[in-house]
């Protein structure tokens, strides 16, 4: 593989941190603060074109790959993990679904505003006994009149409830299937629910620990009602579905991760050289040194991770345990580096205002989103031949 940015990857990562750097940093505090997400900031990303960046040109999308994705998330999250990650999941969670399994109907009705950012779409899978275990999902869905109708609840979904949210791929059970061994489980199918459909509620936002500015509520679902045709995908493939999706969003999640631990070594290394005590800078004390050293390594390891990964994926090859060595060792990484940038700072590091402090508490979801660090060992074991 090489891992070498061509003059176009390379332009798109300059243009993306730049933007990151003179638009989302100065604003991120207030923000963050706020619990709000920004919405001009997200339509600024639209007009740059990143929610189109891995799709077609003929269907409104920039014509990149997935890798260029990546490279996006990654410079963004030097800035903010909570834009970043409304953009990851906006992209693999809200449009990919769409662009792979939709109709064409249903991708001319979604894909123009989703593309360009004037929308947003969010996934719902996670319910309070189904995550890792999707096939316990409670939620149903019954065909009544050539409509489903839907009932059930739906925790953490990421982009379900801002202001521009126009639909949400809801997972339920629409059936049973007969397993190999005679056994029966629960058939589980995709359909689009829009925003606006009676009986879809969104409930409250979370109290969340960090990423206060992206978008994250439980949503209840009260006899929904909508025509037949929002099946997305074929019935009962909707687990199956979802798990390529679940796949290179790891990449993504891990792209992310990898940004917030470039993020904390800049912040880190720039403070270290700044700030001065008993005559000299504190970065020329080994100690705090040897700290820089290991954050730089551990962001070199995590870029070659995901890289890999990534590359992996557009070129067509299987990625899926890559993928998960990706995300468990970015996650790591990113929390590792934020604790030792906090440290760093000492106790400007514990006030709010500071990135690192940000990153601090931003930094533990990405050891536990998109899977957590045991259902990574458990599937890196699995690519072993284990059963773990």
């Amino acid at each position: 593989m090489n891992y070498e940015l061509t003059p176009e990857q390379q332009e798109l990562q300059n243009t993306v941190e730049a933007f990151a750097d003179e638009v989302v940093a100065p604003a991120a505090y207030q923000y963050d603060t706020e619990r709000r997400l920004p919405l001009d900031i997200i339509a600024q990303m639209g007009d740059l074109g990143l929610f189109g960046l891995p799709f077609p040109v003929e269907i409104g999308g920039q014509g990149k790959d997935y890798f260029s994705l990546c490279l996006a998330v990654e410079a963004l999250a030097r800035a903010d993990q909570s834009i970043a990650v409304t953009l990851e999941a906006g992209v693999g969670l809200g449009i990919q679904p769409i662009y792979r399994h939709g109709t064409d109907e249903q991708k001319e009705r979604w894909l123009p505003d989703l593309l360009r950012g004037r929308a947003l779409a969010g996934f719902g899978l996670t319910e309070a006994e189904a995550g890792s275990d999707a096939g316990a999902t409670k939620t149903t869905a019954v065909l009544e009149d050539a409509e489903w109708v839907i009932n059930g609840t739906k925790q953490f979904i990421t982009n379900s409830g801002t202001a521009i949210t126009s639909v949400v791929t809801v997972t339920a059970v629409t059936g049973e299937s007969r397993n190999a061994d005679g056994t029966m489980s629960a058939e589980l199918s995709s359909i689009l629910v829009p925003a606006d459909t009676p009986g879809f509620t969104v409930e409250a936002s979370y109290d969340k620990v960090g990423w206060h500015t992206s978008d994250t509520h439980p949503l209840t679902l009260v006899d929904v009602r909508v025509p037949e045709s929002n099946l997305l995908g074929e019935l009962g493939r909707g687990y199956a579905n979802f798990l390529r999706v679940l796949d290179e969003g790891r990449i993504a999640f891990a792209a992310l991760a990898t940004g917030a631990a470039q993020g904390c070594l800049e912040e880190a290394l720039r403070y270290a050289k700044e700030r001065n005590v008993f005559g000299r800078s504190i970065g020329s004390n080994q100690h705090i040194a040897f700290k820089l050293a290991k954050m730089q390594a551990r962001v070199h390891q995590a870029r070659l991770c995901y890289y890999d990964a990534a590359l992996k994926l557009v070129h067509g090859k299987p990625f899926k345990t890559e993928a998960s060595i990706a995300k468990m060792v970015c996650g790591e990484a990113a929390m590792d580096n934020a604790r030792e940038a906090t440290q760093i700072f000492g106790g400007y590091g514990f006030l709010n205002e500071n990135a690192v402090a940000r990153h601090y508490r931003d930094s533990k979801i990405l050891e536990i989103g998109e899977g957590t660090t045991e259902v990574q060992l458990m599937v890196i074991s699995r690519g072993l031949g284990l059963t773990a």
